[in-house]
């Protein structure tokens, strides 16, 4: 019999449908745990998984989702073997042993730091639990899905391939406009999870089938991996008290057979869709040729919220956070001063950097842990990806772990004991990895010989499974005051490499004036050679006007700045000769606004306290906190600025507010009014309403939180005793918006002047209009701008 590997991208392979949506259907009552019924129904869970099997579905889920330690402390094991015992107990009823059974794990229902207050490798313990109970049992492969978040999905692949040698696959949810919740676009969380090694991606859940063809045509455009695709039965509308999905099967199966043109290689459905669904699509797509998943040869570098592609034009790492001749650096690296760091982050940023080089290596400090420590930190106030520098194995291997995308690794050389060091870390955690020209015999002068320690460096690459697009040369800048032809034999080389190799390549272009007076002006001239031969990445400082002049000229005069549209933008309101101009300042004169805007707690504590020898507290918070929160605020919502930024803006403001509340008399606190905020009976995810919450309560508002898994009756009898004007209702799980529903009723019964905003990934306005609440809150700021118009009107 094959294996799932075996099959994999060898034949179209058909998982089964939704199952929430059908135990809600079956009895599931409202607050009861989808999970428990393995142990309290086995029969219907059999049932369930048997009819999949006999309508063609060659891969069914375990009941596990919501499986996790946290939901369920003292009964994981009990209700995951119990879970796979269901399964296997269907496989056999069918007599189908060449079906396969994959080990469901859903998110935890939290948000990861430092967006949230779950600690990364307490997040990979959590989900290792389950893995090792359930890579034990008669299990064919891990089936991670609806994760929301690229760094929770990361947490989890690292769970299940430190735990078990199975087969891992991904789904991941988006969006109708290809973004996680937490930013990702789609290019992002391909690159990041290809690097990881999954075995196969994908998308399913939130949306339906018409709605995620545009998200799979992308990922099919970027990823070599086979993808898979679990729609919902389109989208969520109520009819007589109960969920319904408004696509049928025969609608679903027209969906799928266009999404099946564009290449995948596993279908099957999520939330409404039921046998007869699958039952339909497997007959239609059997008929159509299977496409196999075809290898590409994009590069990019990614973070939460954004991915660098690599080779298209040259692209600008920024080299300002090295301490390497920087005084200033090595200081705040002692004295612990992450602000510093911070803020020479943003500078980059602004003037024009796409990645940023982080590069610790001071001998008097702890580097592994400063390196996990700023990785952290910077990726809480910029989306660009970062390079991860350091000769430091331990440091290279904490800042791996910990980083929230697909990183730049700099470096790997020739020499055997450095590339058995750092090349299973970049195949274990993925990255693009910087490779130097050097070996035991150190930095050759002849370009041949540059190019024999490249091409062993892609040898070895290639035993270690990593893709030689992720691989790129670094040919050596030397300084031209010591050889006047070092600055040619490391262009020969480098254009070697592009023109020849087809690799990708990059410098440390200010090497080559070493010893020089002027040296912005080799540099920049080199940096245009070496543009015209090829160069894939410049490591120089963004903030040096003759850089990123010479950059940007070089760009338009080689053809790679479409209508010379970055040229004008640069340059086109400059006066001549005038310096790189940069709003960031410098470090210890930040605006509150600024420190607010950027998510610089500690700043934004300093400035308050400054501002508050000047004015009082709700001048602060009106000329100051606010209006920085509504220039965030908005572009969140413009989608310009990602959900990370957002919550990260919000605590600074929180630190700023703790200190005005400190020096203000208890009376003279602004409350703008109280909202209750709560996820319903059933429902233990409390992400989006902890998202809501710390937005409203650093717009003013007074937030009585009541926490998950709230019975209506609650929620209702303090609505009713404190006198509420709005209260907010989250849900994630389809089975639990019923429940939803009831509270909305009961709230209309006991306090018909309340408000009630209704948010969460299985909600539409639509459906929020047919459930009676008066509005819908697609994101944080939208609850925000509600309240503001409820407690207007008071």
């Amino acid at each position: 019999m094959k294996t799932f590997k075996e099959r994999l991208n060898r034949e179209m392979l058909f998982s089964d449908g939704g199952t929430g949506t059908i135990l809600q259907s079956l009895g599931l009552g409202r607050g009861e745990l989808p999970e428990m019924w393995n142990l309290t129904h086995p029969d219907e869970i059999v049932r369930l998984h048997t009819e999949y099997l006999n309508c063609g579905s060659d891969i069914i889920y375990t009941n596990t989702f919501g499986a996790n330690g946290f939901k369920y402390p003292d009964q994981l094991k009990e209700i995951v073997e119990a879970a796979v015992a269901n399964a296997q107990k269907a496989k056999e009823n069918t007599g189908r042993s060449d079906a396969f059974i994959a080990l469901d794990i859903g998110p935890t229902g939290k948000l990861l730091e430092p967006m949230g207050d779950l600690p990364f490798e307490k997040a990979v313990q959590t989900f290792s639990e389950i893995v090792r109970i359930g890579s034990r049992l008669p299990v064919d492969l891990i089936q991670i899905e609806t994760m929301s978040s690229g760094y929770e999905a990361k947490a989890a692949v690292l769970a299940a391939k430190e735990n078990s040698d199975l087969p891992v696959c991904v789904t991941v949810t988006f969006d109708a406009n290809g973004k996680m919740l937490t930013g990702e676009p789609v290019e992002a969380v391909a690159a990041m999870l290809e690097g990881l090694r999954v075995d196969a991606l994908g998308v399913n859940c939130s949306l339906g089938p018409k709605q995620m063809i545009p998200i799979v045509r992308r990922m099919r455009e970027v990823t070599s991996l086979p993808l898979i695709v679990k729609p919902n039965a389109g989208l969520p509308v109520e009819r007589h008290g109960r969920t319904y999905y408004d696509i049928d099967a025969d609608q679903f199966t027209a969906y799928m057979e266009e999404i099946a043109d564009i290449g995948i290689q596993i279908a099957g459905g999520c939330c409404g869709t039921t046998p007869v669904h699958m039952r339909k699509m497997i007959a239609a797509l059997k008929e159509k040729p299977f496409s196999p998943a075809e290898k590409k040869t994009y590069t990019y570098v990614s973070s939460y919220g954004k991915a660098v592609a690599i080779g298209e034009k040259t692209v600008i790492i920024g080299e300002r956070i090295n301490p390497t001749g920087k005084k200033k650096l090595k200081e705040a690296l002692r004295n612990h001063d992450m602000n510093y760091i911070l803020q020479e982050a943003l500078r980059q940023e602004e003037a024009g950097a796409e990645i940023l080089d982080v590069n610790l290596g001071l001998p008097e400090i702890n580097e592994p842990e400063m390196m996990e420590e700023a990785v952290k930190a910077i990726q809480s106030v910029t989306n660009l990806p970062l390079q991860i520098d350091t000769s430091d194995i331990e440091a290279l291997e904490r800042g791996l772990r910990i980083y929230n995308g697909k990183a730049m690794v700099n470096s790997v050389n020739g020499k055997k004991e450095n590339i058995e060091a750092v090349m299973p870390l970049v195949a274990k955690y993925g990255g693009v990895l910087v490779g130097l020209c050097l070996d035991e015999e150190g930095i050759p002068e002849e370009p041949e010989k540059r190019i024999a320690i490249a091409r062993r460096i892609y040898e070895a690459a290639d035993r270690y499974g990593i893709p030689r697009q992720d691989i790129v040369i670094d040919t050596l800048a030397l300084t031209i005051s010591s050889d006047n032809r070092s600055a040619l034999r490391t262009l020969d080389a480098l254009r070697t490499i592009h023109e020849e190799m087809h690799g990708h390549t990059v410098l440390g272009v200010s090497n080559i004036s070493f010893g020089l007076p002027q040296r912005k002006r080799i540099n920049s001239t080199f940096l245009s050679m070496a543009m015209q031969n090829g160069l894939s990445c410049a490591i120089i400082n963004p903030l040096d006007e003759a850089m990123m002049s010479a950059y940007r000229s070089s760009l338009a005069l080689l053809g790679k700045d479409e209508n010379c549209m970055e040229y004008i933008n640069a340059f086109n309101q400059q006066q001549e000769e005038r310096p790189v101009q940069v709003s960031v300042p410098a470090a210890g004169t930040n605006t509150l606004f600024y420190s607010v805007e950027h998510g610089l707690s500690a700043q934004a504590e300093k400035c308050t306290a400054e501002l508050l020898r000047e004015k009082d507290g709700l001048s602060i918070i009106n000329e100051d906190l606010i209006p920085a929160l509504d220039k965030v605020g908005k572009g969140f919502e413009n989608g310009t600025i990602f959900l990370p930024q957002l919550l990260m803006s919000a605590d600074a403001a929180k630190a700023a507010f703790a200190v005005i509340k400190n020096s203000m008399p208890e009376g003279k606190q602004e409350n703008r009014g109280t909202v209750i905020m709560a996820t319903v009976k059933g429902d233990i995810h409390d992400i989006g309403k902890n998202i809501v919450k710390v937005m409203l309560e650093n717009y003013g508002f007074q937030v009585m939180d009541l926490g998950k898994d709230v019975p209506p009756e609650v929620i209702a009898e303090a609505a009713v005793k404190n006198k509420i004007r709005l209260v907010g209702l989250s849900a994630l799980m389809t089975t639990t918006v019923i429940s939803m529903e009831e509270t909305i009723k009961l709230l209309r019964k006991v306090s018909p002047e309340t408000k009630i905003i209704v948010g969460g990934a299985v909600l539409t306005q639509e459906y929020a209009d047919q459930i009676g609440a008066d509005a819908y809150g697609k994101d944080a700021m939208a609850t925000v701008r509600y309240a503001e118009t409820v407690f207007e009107t008071e």
